[in-house]
Order: C-alpha cells, then sequence, then structure tokens
C-alpha cells in the first residue's frame, strides 16, 4: 500500500476520541427496551459497538430484586460501560445517580472509567431534557472529575457551555426519545458540530440506517441509539444495519460531499465528441 493510501485509509478508521479514551466503533447502543437478555447480548454483539449504556437505575433495581443483569451477561474487557443517569428529574439526583454508576463501572473491572451519560428529564410528556438542571449537574460533575457526556436538545448555546465547563462530549438529540422522528432539527445539529473541539454525539431519535448515516454524513463525530434497534421486527439485524451506516455515514463525510448545483451538469464531456 502506497503512503498517500495508507494514511487515506488511517483517517477513514481513525478511532472515536473521548477524554483520551479510544473506541473502534461510532455506534454506541442502549440496553432497555429488548423483549429478553439474549434478543439484548444479540444484538449489541452484531452491532460492533465500543460502548453501551445503561440505565443506572434500572441495573441497582435489578440488582436489589435479585432479577437477572444484562450487566452480568456481557463481556466488559470488549465493551465500555456508559452508566447513564435515566430517570433523573433534578441534577441532585442525577448528582447522586453518577456516584453509584462508577462504583458499578469499578465493580466490572473498569477502575478508570468514570463516564457518565448525563440525563435531567423533568418533562414527562415530551421527555426534553432540562437545561439548567443539565448545566447545574455537569458542573459539579467535571469538578469530581467524571467524564460526562451531557444529554442536550440541540442547542448551540448550550452545547458550548458544557463544551466550555469541561464536559469531555455533547449529545444533542436528533429528536425526542424513543420517537423514530430521524434528525428534525439539521441546522442547529450543524452548527452544534461545527463550533464544537469536543466530539459530538447524536443521540435519540434515529429510526433507521439511513438516518444515522446522515447524521454521520454532516460530521457527527457518532450516533447513540436504543430503541431503533430493540423495537425492530429483527434487532440482531437491525443492529447490524446500524453499524454499517454509521461506517458509511463517516466515510461519506470524510470523502467530502460533491458541491450542489443549480443546473445539469453532463457525465461525459462533450469535448472531443466524434460527429459526421
Amino acid at each position: 500500500m502506497s503512503l498517500n493510501l495508507l494514511s487515506s485509509y488511517l483517517e477513514l478508521t481513525q478511532p472515536l476520541i473521548i477524554n483520551n479514551k479510544s473506541f473502534i466503533s461510532r455506534l454506541m447502543l442502549g440496553t432497555g427496551k429488548y423483549k429478553n437478555m439474549k434478543e439484548a447480548r444479540l444484538s449489541i454483539n452484531k452491532s460492533g459497538t465500543s460502548i453501551v449504556t445503561v440505565a443506572i437505575r434500572r441495573a441497582y433495581n435489578n440488582k436489589l430484586q435479585g432479577h437477572s443483569n444484562l450487566l452480568d451477561g456481557l463481556n466488559w474487557n470488549k465493551l465500555w460501560l456508559l452508566p447513564n443517569t435515566a430517570g433523573c428529574q433534578t441534577a441532585e439526583e442525577a448528582i447522586r445517580l453518577s456516584f453509584l454508576g462508577r462504583e458499578m463501572c469499578k465493580k466490572l473491572g473498569q477502575i478508570d472509567n468514570n463516564f457518565v451519560k448525563l440525563e435531567v428529564i423533568s418533562d414527562s410528556k415530551y421527555l426534553f431534557p432540562d437545561p439548567y438542571g443539565t448545566l447545574k449537574a455537569a458542573e459539579y460533575l467535571v469538578s469530581k472529575n467524571f467524564t460526562v457526556l451531557p444529554y442536550i436538545s440541540p442547542d448551540p448555546v448550550l452545547a458550548k457551555q458544557l463544551e466550555e465547563i469541561g464536559c469531555s462530549t455533547i449529545m444533542p438529540l436528533g429528536s425526542p426519545i424513543g420517537s423514530g422522528q430521524g434528525l428534525q432539527n439539521l441546522l442547529n445539529l450543524q452548527i452544534i458540530i461545527s463550533n464544537a473541539k469536543v466530539p459530538i454525539i447524536v443521540d435519540a431519535g434515529i429510526g433507521s440506517a439511513s438516518e444515522a448515516s446522515h447524521a454521520m454524513e454532516i460530521g457527527a463525530s457518532g450516533v447513540l441509539l436504543n430503541t431503533a434497534v430493540a423495537k425492530a421486527n429483527k434487532p440482531e439485524f437491525m443492529a447490524e444495519a446500524m453499524k454499517l451506516g454509521v461506517i458509511s455515514g463517516r466515510i461519506s463525510y470524510l470523502s467530502g460531499r460533491m458541491l450542489k448545483q443549480s443546473k445539469a451538469v453532463p457525465s461525459s464531456p462533450i469535448e472531443g465528441i466524434f460527429t459526421k
């Protein structure tokens, strides 16, 4: 392989870096809403994901009640746990659960895992994240050496504020959680991506592989999804489709899209065409 080709290949396959931690896959997968544990494990394996997010509250409740736990059935030597504060309505709740999540990581052997997906959601109807509560909790958790990945509405101002206080990644929603409506605010997402110096992960609302690919094509560093896979007719196949969609979108973005033209442009040059 020539040096130029090797350089291009390395760029296309460059891993996702979050707070100096390297991940091969740019697809993150959630663990809720599956019919059973077997289906969840199959889907996670098919997706090729490097990062799996688990609701701290649900994991601890299952443990306390003696229920079988997805945490026990996955290979944590190959996967990185991203605990999330789903179900928290206040900053104080989210902070408390974040510390439980850090302990959960340590019990799995991930001693240096300080990651937390920060969710503060007081809106029970549309599940939009609380910007003030998220900013408040994020600032505190950053000061306690957490690697904070806040889930937010696609608000460019809030995204920049969270980056400036030390969040390692920003996770704007594509559309409301579990809605499958795709990318409903492309302009704001593009502004967030263009302004950011940290990875931007599009989280929530993606329903198909083409939508995951689209998120990557506009320059997102990765995609996090759950319902699109868990509620598909064949979740493990959809997981693989999402993996390929993310890879395809990333390569497309790095390749550089052609410029749009206002008029048709012939594919073949007209110069040199034989005429009688």
